[in-house]
């Protein structure tokens, strides 16, 4: 299949940079996504696709739901195809994926969502090639909305056991998929990982706090949690202000929390910035990062950015997030779900009884020490090799 005989809804995207010409030992694996966000999952995705050449990989995209990943990657090199479903049960889907895997000359089928579990599977079937699956969060925890929950544990069961093997991407959520019925020997734990970031330790305490927190705004992140935390600290340190950094799931979900915030007062201390490409440029704007998510994480990829930066974290202690913070070392953490104890945690960091400078430099070794972006890939790289039955790179 050349560029010029794929039109319509397979249609490759150009690139600015043209495409990384590989060496000749290459494997090229196909990565079917959503598309439609791009959040912590599609960070590690845009991260694998630049990462996984060193350990002689070429990442080539679908996108089945196309969105912002598109303009927002940050690696260009890498081949984005356009096959949008019609529909959740879009079984065309997944043979026109497969005509794609055997037209490249694609090795393995790597899915990251349920959706794409389902079409990348049935593309990985019928172009006879293996599959694996990448779990980002436990389906049936992902959002406040039971059927979609409910429907998405159906896909991971029915087509998850097709895969050759699953990667998890914390203890947390490897123990939950075994517990879900898969083999633990095809469950494969491999914790997310973030490029370094070029920034100083903070070497200490601002004189006025800027709280943030960066994430795809939706219930189970628990906004209203810290919005109600926040209004109680800032009774006795009026000078905090708060930084909330992305977009929000729907318009309705936006007009309800601005509509707690006017209620609590806090209109006029808020920033709202909406979608951001640049994490790392308003991490250097915050002092300390919250994420009072109230369930659903798998291993928070903006709580590792904030480590590799250097910027104390405060996090609800839910599935993956305290297997990358230590309470004490490199942040702190708070039971999900309950205002009162976020605003004493940040009291308690803002009014010095924690060091944080320490905190600081505690954060940022640990991010080096385990969740690099090369360690990441590395390790995807060898659950290929294992699939493939292929030597090391």
């Amino acid at each position: 299949m050349t560029d010029a005989l794929l039109t319509g809804s397979l249609a490759p995207e150009s690139t600015a940079h043209g495409r990384q010409v590989a060496p000749a030992e290459t494997v090229r694996v196909l990565h079917v996504i959503n598309g439609e966000h791009y959040s912590g999952a599609e960070r590690v995705q845009d991260l694998l696709a630049e990462h996984l050449p060193r350990r002689g990989y070429e990442v080539t995209f679908a996108s089945v739901k196309p969105g912002r990943f598109a303009a927002a990657r940050k690696y260009r090199a890498a081949r984005l195809y356009e096959s949008p479903m019609r529909g959740r049960l879009d079984f065309g889907c997944g043979r026109k994926l497969a005509q794609l895997v055997r037209d490249e000359r694609l090795a393995l089928v790597h899915a990251h969502t349920p959706r794409s579990l389902m079409v990348g599977g049935k593309a990985a079937q019928l172009a006879r090639v293996p599959l694996v699956y990448h779990v980002h969060s436990p389906a049936g925890r992902d959002s406040t909305r039971t059927f979609q929950n409910m429907a998405n544990v159906w896909l991971e069961r029915r087509t998850g056991h097709r895969a050759a093997r699953l990667i998890a991407v914390s203890p947390s959520v490897r123990r939950y998929m075994i517990e879900q019925g898969f083999l633990a020997s095809h469950v494969v734990c491999v914790p997310n990982g973030v490029a370094a970031i070029a920034a100083q330790p903070r070497t200490q305490a601002p004189a006025a706090w800027t709280l943030g927190m960066i994430a795809l705004f939706r219930p189970r992140k628990g906004v209203e949690v810290l919005l109600e935390a926040v209004a109680e600290v800032r009774k006795r340190r009026p000078a905090l202000r708060l930084r909330l950094v992305g977009p929000f799931e729907t318009p309705a979900y936006e007009a309800e929390i601005r509509l707690l915030a006017n209620r609590l007062g806090l209109a006029g201390q808020i920033d709202w910035t909406g979608f951001v490409s640049d994490v790392t440029a308003e991490l250097a704007k915050i002092d300390v990062l919250a994420l009072p998510s109230l369930f659903g994480e798998g291993l928070p990829i903006v709580v590792l950015e904030a480590m590799a930066a250097g910027v104390p974290v405060i996090a609800s202690d839910v599935e993956g997030t305290p297997e990358a913070v230590r309470h004490g070392q490199d942040g702190l953490l708070v039971k999900p779900g309950l205002p009162g104890a976020l605003a004493e945690a940040v009291s308690g960091l803002v009014g010095g009884q924690w060091d944080y400078a320490a905190l600081s430099r505690g954060a940022q070794q640990r991010h080096a020490e385990l969740f690099s972006a090369e360690i990441m890939a590395g390790r995807v790289a060898d659950v290929y090799d294992q699939v493939l039955g292929r030597q090391p790179y």
